[in-house]
């Protein structure tokens, strides 16, 4: 399955890209998708990372689709 992971803030500095499209095993989860961002891009592993799915935040254990657009960004507050 093919999805396109989105990088914003301080992931896409880490990243380098905005986006990058990846190739998932049928089954996988946003936890799946982590793993192999981390081992692509070590640096993010150091970081408190949020996940969503087609604009919904997700949890860890979210299945991923075909299709799907991933985002990774780290916390963000406002005030």
């Amino acid at each position: 399955m093919q999805i396109k992971v989105l990088f914003f803030g301080a992931t896409a500095d880490i990243a380098g890209k905005r986006s990058e499209e990846l190739q998932v095993n049928e089954g996988a989860t946003a936890k799946t998708v982590l793993a192999e961002l981390f081992s692509r891009f070590p640096p993010l592993a150091a970081q408190k990372l949020h996940i969503s799915i087609d604009q919904e935040y997700a949890r860890e254990d979210s299945i991923v689709k075909n299709g799907n657009e991933v985002a990774v960004f780290t916390a963000v507050s406002g005030g």
